[in-house]
């Protein structure tokens, strides 16, 4: 039952760790597969109250009223708040097991719905290190491994909600560093007023799909698209105070000094202010994202899924429901950044629940015209078959 496997030492430096894949590592990592690691410290919220639940879709700059308007949520089928699938992320965003000395990316999420969070559900989290794959060698970063965990959430009455399952990259940062100039790209990016004026008025335009049902029979090829950016600095820390990621979580002063002594490999002294930071810094920390590899900070993983549900709970307006959904991270988005997250409807069908569902292939480009999060979701919605006798659908 353990989330590190760090040698303990006072000694904090200025660079990150820079361990290498050896055979010791790899049994040691073996040995672990099928552990349930520990979250205390890693857990934000227990309790979806009203305002963790709106902080959250704040924080991801999501104000559909389904979570932010008790009045007009009243009115929809739940009968109140529900808060927006992505809210397990604040739950707990995630916890790692430890690769001594490595580093590691978010490579991909592959998650599954099973039911809403109402407001005051209990949610819990359960992780479980299921193994990984490699090492083998690629471009972007020499050796690497792919990792996964399997995160399953609760509520208080011991009913699945959601499962997430997490596979990270693990690299050794030294060879990171050495390839950081073949991805070299012009940051920040040089927008013009132009353009950002047209961006923030994209921005601004959108709208949830709301109570107008969207109905299976009627869908169309593509979904709507919404906007996020140019990312900056308020955008990390809104997702962070929303009680999204951090692992584990943010701390301060003589809370934050213990554990870093505790877990020396988890901080990093930084050369300009001085001052002590952790490793997952490298999301507003220009210098830990240098060190990782990257150019400049960088979003987190789940917080590009929480763009990809905004836009498909968005689309399907409030009668939808998401069922599962996979996005793989390719590319780093970086502060200055614009992201756009789209999809097309691939098939249409029943599934084996008996809900009429479409699937998604879905995207998000970013101004370079990368797609850096390609996949797929599966949203359940409304059949005009299923319209109760004497009614008339409405939006007709």
């Amino acid at each position: 039952m353990t989330t590190t496997h760090e040698e303990k030492t006072d000694e904090i430096g200025k660079e990150l760790a820079l361990g290498t894949f050896t055979d010791e590592l790899l049994e040691e990592m073996r040995a672990l597969i099928g552990t349930q690691l520990r979250t205390e410290a890693c857990i934000n919220n227990e309790y979806a109250t009203r305002l963790a639940i709106l902080r959250f879709a704040e924080g991801i700059g999501d104000d559909n009223p389904l979570w932010t308007d008790a009045d007009y949520a009243a009115g929809a089928r739940h009968g109140g708040i529900i808060a927006p699938p992505s809210f397990i992320f604040a739950c707990l965003g995630s916890v790692q097991v430890g690769w001594r000395g490595l580093g590691g990316f978010h490579a991909e999420t592959t998650m599954t719905f099973e039911r809403p969070i109402h407001v005051d559900d209990k949610i819990t989290a359960t992780v479980v290190f299921d193994g990984f794959e490699g090492p083998v060698d690629s471009n972007f970063g020499g050796r690497r491994i792919k990792d996964f965990l399997r995160q399953e959430y609760r509520n208080q009455h011991g009913e699945l909600v959601a499962t997430f399952i997490c596979s990270r990259m693990r690299f050794e940062r030294g060879e990171m560093q050495k390839r950081r100039d073949s991805r070299k790209i012009e940051l920040p990016h040089p927008w013009t007023d132009s353009e950002l004026a047209a961006i923030e008025a994209d921005v601004l335009a959108e709208r949830p799909r709301g109570a107008v049902p969207r109905y299976w029979e009627d869908v169309g090829d593509e979904i709507d698209v919404i906007t996020k950016g140019p990312i900056g600095l308020t955008d990390f820390i809104a997702y962070i105070a929303a009680g999204a990621a951090p692992i584990p979580r943010i701390s301060a002063h003589g809370v934050a000094l213990r554990r870093y002594h505790k877990h020396p490999k988890w901080a990093f002294r930084d050369p300009n202010t001085h001052a002590l930071e952790r490793v997952y810094s490298v999301h507003y920390n220009d210098y830990a994202a240098r060190l990782q590899g990257a150019q400049i900070a960088y979003d987190v993983g789940i917080q590009r899924t929480c763009w990809q549900i905004h836009s498909l709970t968005n689309w399907m307006g409030d009668d939808g429901s998401l069922k599962a959904l996979h996005g793989q991270y390719r590319s780093h988005v970086y502060l200055s950044d614009v992201v756009r997250l789209g999809g097309r409807v691939v098939a249409r069908e029943i599934d084996a629940d008996g809900d009429h569902v479409v699937r998604v292939e879905t995207w998000a480009t970013n101004q370079r015209g990368a797609n850096v999060m390609p996949g797929s979701a599966v949203v359940a919605l409304p059949s005009r078959g299923d319209t109760p006798a004497g009614q008339t659908p409405a939006g007709q």
